[in-house]
């Protein structure tokens, strides 16, 4: 066991104490992050592939009462009649759309016999810099629209909602902070309109099918997980081969050595004294 006494060196402890945490880290919170960033990538992109052949359903069938959401129907088209409430619009800035800065203008939709839901109708471009452009105004009356659904984001607790250029804008699409500020209820689900429908803006493109690198990126943090502690153990048996290589070498070179005797000392002690 004396040969294992060097793991309880400070430089020994800390760099196991390093390893270990390393080790935990990649297992229970790195690995995660990114494979659960893969299988939320890759359920959006078969909701987006579902929605392009799928029909349009009426959103009373997805978002029945208020306090609906619809998770499982990401992308689905759908249809709806009823009214906007044009003074309860509000505007999601810091938005980008083919790379370009931009907002998105939210009304409340009051669907017949159904909830109300938050409309995206869209985004427009900043104008000189960051100044909101002037939006036309919704249309009035009952009206009929399609649009996709979409989940509710959830908005910077650090970043109210404030009042500038004429609206009220918003951080993110988070239809009960929307809801807090416009006084209007909302379903926990909103509508993203597409092509050539009443109130519509610039209408962005869907997401490309791409599942991206974070499968490859949670296997590597696995990966490493499990390499950092066989790299501790190969400098441990490399250290214990070293010790062992000394030791053997320092009793070799003892045993080898002509023993040294009393004449020998006297010789050497009256030689050098002549």
């Amino acid at each position: 066991m004396k040969r294992w006494t060097f793991l309880l060196r400070p430089g020994w402890l800390a760099l196991g104490l390093v390893v270990v945490a390393f080790a935990y880290l990649c297992f229970t919170v790195l690995a995660p992050w990114q494979l659960g960033k893969n299988t939320k990538t890759s359920r959006e992109n078969n909701q987006i592939q579902a929605s392009l052949t799928a029909e349009p359903v009426a959103v009373t069938s997805l978002l029945p009462h208020q306090d609906s959401s619809a998770p499982d129907a990401q992308w689905r088209r759908v249809t709806a009649t009823g009214h906007y409430l044009p003074q309860a619009q509000v505007l999601a800035r810091l938005r980008v759309v083919g790379g370009a800065p931009a907002y998105e203008a939210l009304v409340p939709f009051v669907v017949d016999n159904g909830p109300t839901v938050l409309v995206d109708r869209g985004y427009a471009n900043p104008v000189q810099g960051t100044s909101v452009p002037d939006l036309p105004p919704v249309p009035g009356g009952t009206v009929s629209i399609t649009a996709r659904l979409r989940d509710s984001e959830t908005a910077p607790p650090d970043k109210p909602a404030f009042k500038e250029g004429g609206y009220t804008q918003v951080y993110a699409i988070d239809t009960r902070a929307v809801s807090a500020t416009t006084g209007v209820p909302l379903a926990n689900s909103y509508l993203q309109l597409v092509e050539n429908q009443p109130g519509v803006l610039g209408v962005a493109e869907l997401p490309h099918l791409d599942a991206g690198p974070f499968l490859s990126y949670g296997i590597q943090w696995i990966a490493f997980g499990i390499v950092a502690p066989i790299g501790l153990g190969y400098f441990v048996y490399s250290e214990i081969q070293a010790r062992r290589r000394d030791a053997a070498a320092v009793a070799a070179q003892q045993a080898t050595a002509a023993p040294v005797t009393v004449e020998d000392k006297l010789a050497d002690r009256y030689g050098r004294r002549r």
